[in-house]
């Protein structure tokens, strides 16, 4: 994705500035795809205290999403996936990266870059029909290949005060097997616990079960009223011993039941540093216990902590199928961010089951290429089967998805290495409901289960079109939003070995990074960490 993109931005005096300043450093032509091995880290930084450290991610398991094809619109006119506000993906390229080292490429989900930013979208209110809004934007001419970009932005309703939240039931369900015996590790899950009691009500539960060789409830379901007491427990975790990680579900599991609040949050927040090696192990066994509790209302994310022992697809499926929120915490900072900016919108949904389909208009868009969601994919004729989950969508979120368009009369781009484009007669049993307007680029959908509403009720559904006067500005007149979205897209695809990646484009990555630092904390990261990456991508260029 994304090239030289400098004719875009010509009449962006500063942007151009400093891309020119920029320059190309010697990072090489466009990327190989060739396999990265990972390499070493260099020693943790000071500042993050003593003990055992990590020196290699080389432990690490992860499973590649591989990249998706161009499909010609004459083909298959729809798009549809499952909406993803995972953020490990990005949280593991800054951990690597702190740590001297570029992310494995098969670590790499490019969606959860791009999601990991929040976005100026209109924000909804309790009197919208819909606990979200819906923001779509273009721009033409963005690549050097001709093609276009699509975003589509959607933004949930933001989180309720603590005290206005719904009651909440949370099962701390704590790794403490040996090779949690890292600062990076256990002190961290016992950080984020500590400040997660912060944002919950005096009449909220909280139990806590650990499992290493065997598996404990370490505290039974407790008000937060006696936080010191919870805070006893917490503080006197210690790790040893293998992972029974399947035993410690099932008993968390039991102490969520036994505390149910119906009509609250009922949830359960595993932390662990990656494997289970004690009892049923395999992500199928896993997924099994999972899925069986999720219908009964208990939810659960999967944090990860430490580099060398993740089992990064195993805690991104058991998530997903949780219906919580997959992340990875790497420093005492992160940890209390965490706490305190990430954690309500992961306990408080504002809907669930949600999919996305984008239909588009055959006259005007000859081929599109979905970046990103990979394994998020849901078949076009399961948009409406609201048996097929979709996604969970928290309080606050912002969910972000990219197409790179083929406009009508262009040629589709095919790099090497690139997949086959999907093309060939009409995909019979695909016609749409309602048409895309004829002025129109696409149609876009959105699909939701209502918070509150019974397994079965039927879902919601909402739908907006973009005109086509939409594609009349190149990247540099798009919205700053946009232009953010694209460059990280863009630097996530160098980092994967797209065979669309495209180095040429990393001066003017660097110079939005440079332009939009100061929006928040987390852009101004986003440079910092870019800066640290950019001599390693120099070291590997093909």
């Amino acid at each position: 994705m994304g090239g030289r993109l400098l004719t875009l931005i010509a009449s962006f005096v500063v942007f151009c500035a400093l891309v020119a300043a920029a320059g190309c450093s010697g990072l090489g032509e466009k990327s190989s795809g060739a396999p990265y091995n990972g390499g070493s880290f260099v020693p943790v930084p000071s500042g993050t205290g003593g003990g055992t450290q990590p020196t290699t991610n080389a432990g690490d398991k992860y499973r590649a999403v591989g990249t998706n094809p161009f499909v010609t619109t004459s083909y298959d006119p729809l798009s549809t996936f499952a909406v993803d506000v995972d953020t490990a993906s990005y949280d593991i390229f800054r951990r690597d990266v702190n740590f001297g080292t570029l992310p494995q490429p098969a670590s790499v989900r490019l969606e959860e870059y791009v999601n990991d930013f929040s976005y100026d979208y209109p924000a909804p209110t309790a009197a919208d029909p819909n606990p979200f809004t819906i923001s779509l934007g273009a721009a033409a001419g963005v690549f050097d290949r001709g093609t276009a970009l699509l975003r589509v932005g959607i933004r949930a309703l933001d989180p309720p005060p603590p005290d206005e939240k719904r009651p909440t039931n949370l099962v701390f369900l704590v790794d403490v097997s040996g090779s949690m015996h890292s600062d990076d590790k256990l002190p961290l899950v016992q950080r984020i616990l500590r400040d997660t009691l912060e944002i919950l009500a005096p009449t909220d539960t909280v139990s806590i079960v650990s499992y290493a060789g065997d598996t404990q409830v370490r505290l039974e379901p407790t008000p937060v009223s006696q936080s010191a007491r919870i805070v006893a427990v917490i503080d006197g975790l210690n790790a040893a011993g293998s992972t029974a990680g399947a035993a410690g579900l099932t008993l968390a599991y039991q102490q969520a039941h036994a505390a149910y609040i119906d009509g609250g949050i009922n949830h359960i927040l595993l932390c662990t540093d990656g494997d289970f090696n004690v009892g049923p192990a395999t992500t199928d066994q896993l997924l099994a216990i999972v899925k069986q509790e999720r219908d009964s209302g208990v939810t659960l994310t999967a944090l990860g902590f430490g580099i060398g022992n993740l089992n990064d697809q195993m805690m991104e499926a058991v998530s997903d199928a949780g219906n919580g929120v997959y992340g990875m915490i790497s420093s005492p900072t992160q940890a209390d961010r965490y706490a305190s900016e990430r954690m309500l919108s992961t306990l408080v949904h504002v809907a669930n089951n949600m999919k996305v389909q984008v239909q588009f208009n055959a006259s005007r868009v000859a081929a599109y290429r979905l970046l990103g969601y990979e394994d998020r994919a849901v078949a076009d004729t399961d948009f409406r089967n609201d048996k097929v989950d979709g996604g969970e969508v928290g309080a606050g979120h912002h969910v972000t998805a990219l197409y790179e368009l083929v406009l009508t009369g262009q040629a589709v781009p095919t790099p090497t290495g690139a997949p086959d484009v999907l093309e060939g007669p009409p995909v019979t049993g695909l016609t749409p409901d309602v048409p895309v307007a004829a002025d129109d680029v696409v149609r876009v959908s959105v699909r939701y289960q209502a918070i509150g509403e019974a397994n079965d009720a039927a879902a919601h559904e909402v739908a907006v079109g973009l005109p086509a006067a939409a594609l009349g500005a190149d990247l540099a007149a798009a919205d700053a939003d946009l232009r953010w979205a694209a460059s990280v897209a863009a630097f996530a695809e160098i980092l994967k070995h797209s065979p669309f990646a495209d180095r040429n484009a990393l001066p003017v990555i660097e110079a939005v990074a440079a332009e939009q630092a100061g929006r928040d904390t987390d852009r101004a990261e986003f440079a910092r960490l870019f800066a640290k990456a950019k001599p390693l991508l120099a070291a590997t260029a093909p």
